[in-house]
């Protein structure tokens, strides 16, 4: 039993000395790491977006057997491309 003791004393010492753990151990810390993940999801979910949605308008545009989509997506396209 005193050995399991130790061996869990060890264990909770590894992960208390752990990168993750130390960020959150302050409030800056903690601010911080939430603050970079938060733009790094919210910039990886509209890059993610906007290459569906291109793919997507791209797809649809090739649908000629449909007019009005295929009609639709190229007039989103063509706003789009347009120059500025």
């Amino acid at each position: 039993m005193t050995r399991e003791i130790r061996a869990l004393r060890s264990e909770v010492i590894a992960l208390n000395s752990h990168k993750f753990v130390r960020a959150h151990d302050s409030w800056l810390g903690l601010i911080l790491f939430q603050l970079v993940r938060g733009l790094a999801f919210g910039l990886g979910s509209v890059i993610g977006a906007t290459l569906l949605i291109a793919l997507l308008v791209s797809f649809l545009q090739q649908i000629d057997f449909i007019p009005v989509i295929g009609n639709w997506a190229t007039e989103v396209l063509e706003i789009i491309q347009a120059p500025r």
